[in-house]
C-alpha cells in the first residue's frame, strides 16, 4: 500500500512540476489544473492552459504501451453522424490521453430519450465480421479482438473463455466453475439468437456516460468492437441500470428483439469475469448464480 501511495503521489505532481509537458504538440502551457474524481485505473483531471483553452487529461504511468493509443481508436470509431457526442482526442501517448473538454452539466429533460436514440443508431452501423480492428482493453483487462464471421465463437472464446481461464490461473475461479463456463460458450447456439455484428460501446454503464455542458449524454471511456447489440443493453443493467425512459427510446428506435432482457446474465458474465479479475471475489457470488442458471 504504500509503494501504490508513493507512485499516486508522483503521477500527481508529474503535471505539476512539468506544466511545458504539453509543448511539443503546440498546446501551450499548464497554467491551472484540477483533479476530477470517478477514474480507478487513470488519474484524471481538467488541464486550463495559457491560450485559455481546457482540455481533460488521464495520466497512467503504468498503462501498456498501447493502452491509450487503443482508447484513441475506440473514440475515433464511435465518432460517428447522428450517434452520440463523444470526446475528441488532442493527443495519445503512452502515458496520458489528452482529449476535449466535454464540459460538466445536469441532464436536460432529454438526457434518457437523446442516450436510448443515440445508441439505437450506433448499433445500426454494422459490419461483416465481428471483431475489432485493433486488440483494446476493458477497463484494464486486455480485450481480445480478432476478426470472426462466427459470434459465437468470438463471445465464447474472446470474452468467456479467455478471461475465465485468467480467473482460474489466478486462483480466483475453481475447476468446477471453469469447466461450467466452458459449457456455456460451447452451448451459446442454444442460448442467444443469431445477430448481426454492430458497432458497440463495449463498457456501457453509467460511469461511461457523461453529461456535458448543455445537458446532453455523451460517451467516453469505451472499449469498441463490433459485437452484439444485447450485449452493450444487457451491460447497461449490470450496475442499477439506466432510467426506463432510455429503454423506450431504444426499443422505439430499433429492432431489438423484446426477450433480450432473459439473456442479459448470459452477455453479462463477460463484464463480472472481468470486475472478478480486477477487483477481486466480491463478484464471485454474482458469477456463480448465472453459472447455476444456465451450466
Amino acid at each position: 500500500h504504500r509503494d501504490l501511495h508513493k507512485e499516486y503521489r508522483r503521477q500527481r505532481q508529474m503535471c505539476i512540476r512539468d506544466r511545458s509537458f504539453l509543448a511539443p504538440f503546440d498546446l501551450g502551457e499548464i497554467v491551472h489544473q484540477k483533479l476530477v474524481g470517478g477514474g480507478c485505473i487513470s488519474e484524471t483531471r481538467r488541464v486550463f492552459l495559457d491560450s485559455g483553452k481546457s482540455y481533460f487529461l488521464k495520466l497512467n504511468e503504468q498503462a501498456p504501451a498501447d493502452f491509450f493509443a487503443s482508447e484513441a481508436k475506440s473514440l475515433e470509431a464511435l465518432s460517428i453522424e447522428n450517434s452520440l457526442r463523444v470526446p475528441n482526442v488532442m493527443v495519445a501517448e503512452r502515458n496520458f490521453i489528452l482529449l476535449e473538454d466535454l464540459g460538466a452539466g445536469s441532464p436536460n429533460s432529454e438526457y434518457w430519450d437523446t442516450l436510448g436514440e443515440g445508441l439505437a443508431n450506433l448499433h445500426k452501423i454494422e459490419s461483416n465480421t465481428f471483431g475489432f480492428t485493433t486488440d483494446n482493453y476493458c477497463g484494464s483487462t486486455p480485450q481480445r479482438n480478432p476478426n470472426m464471421k462466427n459470434g459465437y465463437e468470438f463471445f465464447g472464446q474472446y470474452r468467456l473463455i479467455t478471461l475465465s481461464s485468467k480467473a482460474f490461473e489466478q486462483q480466483l475461479l475453481k475447476k468446477k466453475e471453469l469447466k461450467q463456463i466452458e459449457f456455456i460458450a460451447s452451448n451459446l447456439t442454444n442460448l442467444i439468437p443469431s445477430q448481426k455484428p454492430v458497432l458497440i460501446h463495449g463498457d456501457l454503464w453509467s460511469g461511461n456516460v457523461h453529461c456535458d455542458e448543455e445537458g446532453n449524454p455523451c460517451l467516453v471511456d469505451p472499449a469498441a468492437y463490433w459485437g452484439w447489440a444485447e450485449a452493450e443493453l444487457s451491460m447497461t443493467q449490470l450496475f442499477g441500470g439506466f432510467d426506463q425512459r432510455f429503454y423506450d427510446s431504444y426499443e422505439s428506435c430499433s429492432k431489438i428483439d423484446n426477450q433480450w432482457r432473459e439473456r442479459g446474465q448470459l452477455y453479462n458474465l463477460y463484464h463480472l469475469l472481468n470486475h472478478l479479475i480486477i477487483f477481486g471475489t466480491r463478484y464471485l457470488r454474482q458469477i456463480k448464480l448465472v453459472l447455476d442458471r444456465f451450466a
